[in-house]
């Protein structure tokens, strides 16, 4: 990029994991290392649309683990709660086009899928051919150099991150979300190396996930050349506030 190339936005996004109707986080997506947030998902949006957010990140992990969405409900009452507030991405059990069209339908900007894009082939493509890339992403969730999905669970079968990230490239997908999975909850650090690496590619957008604790780490992602980050325990924890990052990572 040259200094004249004006820098492209960067979306901090951050991040609502429900589970039985619950704010949660996980720790390396494990199911029984969970923390109990808020009970008031609709809140806590709204505290990120007044501190400044432009994008809110929601899971559905329950629909995630069992293969369809099951916080539907209240993942219509978020959005309509935000409103044009922010633009809201989700994500969790969407495996078919006709949830996929639904959650659109309700008021999200962009749904994030990960298993039926890595397990049937065309998927992704058929998402983006009805739908259109900028409202499609991929989350490539990582363990071991492995892209996996079915909710992390154990013995999930992967495919090589680079190799799955062409693929999908191939058939469309312009924005991909990376998450590594040992990362993810433990406030670590992002793999810079993973990231590094995916971006090199050149193959599409590249939106961090896992282990980002403070503003260093975001400013670590978005010199890589990430276009954003997802963030979540750090916010619910405390150690990073909200409006001083996303004044940090829009300026300069």
């Amino acid at each position: 990029m040259s200094i004249d190339t004006p820098r492209p936005a960067f979306e901090l996004v951050p991040a609502i994991d429900l589970r039985g109707g619950r704010v949660v986080r996980l720790v390396a997506g494990d199911f029984a290392a969970e923390t109990m947030f808020s009970d008031a998902p609709v809140d806590v949006a709204r505290g990120f649309v007044s501190a400044g957010a432009r994008w809110i990140h929601l899971v559905d992990l329950d629909g995630a683990r069992g293969g369809a969405q099951r916080q539907g409900d209240v993942i219509r009452q978020v959005l309509a709660a935000v409103g044009e507030g922010a633009a809201c991405e989700v994500a969790g059990g969407l495996r078919d086009r006709a949830r996929v069209a639904s959650t659109l339908a309700a008021g999200a900007s962009r749904i994030a899928v990960g298993t039926a894009a890595l397990e049937q082939p065309g998927f992704a493509a058929d998402l983006v051919k009805t739908f259109g890339a900028g409202r499609i992403a991929v989350a490539l969730d990582v363990r071991a150099g492995q892209a996996v999905g079915q909710g992390w669970r154990d013995g999930a079968p992967g495919i090589p991150v680079a190799v799955a990230l062409a693929r999908l490239a191939g058939e469309g997908v312009a924005t991909f979300e990376v998450t590594a999975i040992d990362r993810d909850g433990g406030l670590g650090g992002p793999d810079l190396e993973l990231l590094s690496r995916l971006v090199d590619l050149d193959l599409g957008r590249i939106i961090a996930s896992g282990g980002i604790r403070s503003v260093d780490d975001l400013l670590a992602v978005r010199s890589l050349g990430c276009t954003g980050a997802i963030v979540g325990r750090a916010l619910y924890d405390g150690g990073l506030d909200l409006a001083a990052a996303i004044a940090a990572v829009t300026s300069g």
